[in-house]
């Protein structure tokens, strides 16, 4: 609903459903290198108009599209916007501008595989928590790493938990 196209970003030998047709698949580069390796095949992979993306991994169930939008306005005149929350930063729940691929590019070289690395080389907006009007519960920042937390999500959704 907020930006267009979507790319998706899998490891090197990761089986993925059926996605929609538009959907740009890429793959990681290299095996085992995080979330630095991840942004770089997703900003390599966009169209050459494509200026910025909002990135986001794939098990945020309650990612709220007015987050999304606000994050995008918030990295006006920035390289990045990313949240941080008592001084841990989310780069998972961020834009990147194209801009930043040569430094992703260099910190991956160097072994430097932190996305913290890449916000201290940009221009890089930290986004505070009270900033966040669209999404004050920060529901876009829940992820789902438990039977339970899916659970809650599902309830939290509206849906029903099954087998209750």
């Amino acid at each position: 609903e907020v930006v267009s196209p979507i790319v998706v970003v899998a490891a090197i030998d990761q089986d993925l459903p059926q996605l929609p047709s538009g959907v740009i698949v890429t793959r990681d580069q290299n095996e085992g290198r995080g979330p630095l390796e991840g942004l770089r095949a997703g900003l390599k992979a966009l169209p050459t108009t494509v200026d910025a993306a909002y990135i986001t991994s794939c098990d945020v169930p309650l990612l709220e599209t007015g987050f999304v939008r606000q994050m995008i306005d918030l990295a006006n005149d920035y390289d990045i916007a990313v949240m941080e929350i008592d001084g841990f930063t989310h780069p998972l729940s961020a834009v990147y501008r194209r801009a930043t691929l040569p430094s992703v590019e260099d910190l991956l070289a160097n072994n430097r595989l932190r996305p913290v690395f890449l916000f201290d080389a940009a221009k890089t907006r930290r986004v505070k928590p009270e900033e966040m009007t669209s999404d004050p519960d920060l529901r876009t920042l829940r992820n789902l790493n438990t039977r339970e937390d899916y659970e809650r999500a599902l309830v939290e959704a509206g849906w029903e938990v099954p087998g209750q």
